[in-house]
């Protein structure tokens, strides 16, 4: 981190909701806890199907709530399509037992997360940039952190997608920032790390521990386990 900071980037999903843990694993360890006996490969292959129609089709007004209720019956219907059309196992209100423990275990975050925020807000221009469903500022506005970001650049408003530059220089622009005096923070090393690396700017990956330590030989970078450790490297 030497050199001068004056803007910090993050990622939203599994950055500011979690302590680097992204939704699809999130919801995994929330089926697997709830019952479900699935490969997660398989797994993998329903969350898609069930995360990529709600990209541009969700009301931009939706808020988290929203967003993981309609996440949710989309992964309860693919997951009874590979079981051959059969309810899965868990009973009809799995989805609805899924959908509020990933929004617990978000709001925890937020609740934790807010003071990071704040005190780094009085330091620092933040922004987010974040392959999202065209609903970022609603789900950001209703998790109390819109005060502390000047910009939020969703891919699907925007039309580009991390990690390809243009998401990032769009935020950089509104910011009125430079690549050499930001840092970008976020869980994934394939979208986040890379576009910082192709953007030319400074990366710090939040992941838990167990996760940096399996990928720390070939992905070397700062790295920590949560906002609170984040501010912590940043002084």
């Amino acid at each position: 981190m030497n050199g001068p900071i004056e803007t910090l980037l993050f990622d939203f999903g599994g950055t500011l909701d979690a302590d680097g843990v992204a939704w699809k694993e999130r919801f995994y360890a929330l089926y697997r806890a709830d019952g479900l006996d699935m490969a997660n490969d398989a797994f993998a292959i329903a969350y898609y199907a069930a995360d990529d129609p709600l990209v541009g089709t969700l009301p931009p007004t939706t808020d988290l709530a929203g967003t993981v209720h309609a996440l949710t019956v989309n992964l309860e219907r693919e997951l009874s399509r590979c079981r051959a059309g059969k309810i899965s196992e868990g009973g009809s209100d799995r989805g609805q037992r899924i959908a509020s423990g990933f929004m617990l275990d978000s709001e925890t975050a937020f609740e934790r997360n807010r003071p990071v925020l704040k005190t780094l807000s009085e330091r620092f221009r933040l922004g987010i940039v974040s392959n999202f469903y065209g609903n970022l500022e609603a789900v950001c506005e209703g998790a109390g952190l819109c005060n502390f970001f000047k910009v939020m650049v969703d891919s699907c408003c925007v039309g580009f997608e991390k990690p390809d530059p243009p998401i990032f220089r769009e935020a950089l622009e509104r910011l009125g920032a430079t690549t050499d005096k930001t840092v970008l923070i976020g869980d994934s090393l394939r979208r986040d790390r890379e576009g910082a690396r192709r953007m030319g700017m400074r990366f710090i990956w939040i992941a838990p521990q167990d996760v940096q330590a399996a990928q720390s030989e070939q992905h070397a970078q700062p790295a920590v386990t949560n906002l609170r450790a984040l501010a912590k490297v940043l002084q």
